[in-house]
């Protein structure tokens, strides 16, 4: 069983840093993709960026530059980096996982991450973060 809990949330003035961590369990298959998104009071969750095992990353437009995702396979972590947080990055963040690839992106509205064609089915259970400006 897929176990991810994320941990590094917290409150933070507008222009610092947080770093995420994700630690992930239970995970045997070779493929996979993981990923980071969030929710906003009111909003849809909303994919922000996102890796798979096969070297491919990708950043939603209204955190590039600024968050950087990374996974540590040793520690069996996932990261997520932020830089530069303004008060729009204040939410729920989640990581999640989801086993095959590769990942494959869709952007409508929002961006949509999908896994093998997949939507991702393992979720951690969030981190809140909170910018004040």
């Amino acid at each position: 069983q897929v176990q991810l809990v994320e941990s590094g949330g917290g409150s933070v003035q507008s222009g610092g840093s947080l770093r995420l961590s994700c630690t992930v369990s239970g995970i045997t298959y070779s493929r996979f993709c993981m990923g980071w998104f969030r929710q906003a009071p009111g909003k849809e969750r909303e994919g922000i960026a996102a890796l798979d095992s096969e070297g491919t990353t990708h950043y939603a437009d209204s955190v590039k530059g600024r968050f950087t995702i990374s996974l540590d396979n040793a520690k069996n972590k996932l990261y997520l980096q932020m830089d530069s947080l303004h008060s729009d990055d204040t939410a729920m963040y989640y990581c999640a996982a989801e086993p095959g690839g590769p990942l494959a992106i869709a952007e409508y509205i929002d961006v949509h991450y999908y896994c093998g064609g997949r939507t991702f089915e393992d979720w951690g259970q969030g981190t809140q973060v909170t910018v004040s400006s």
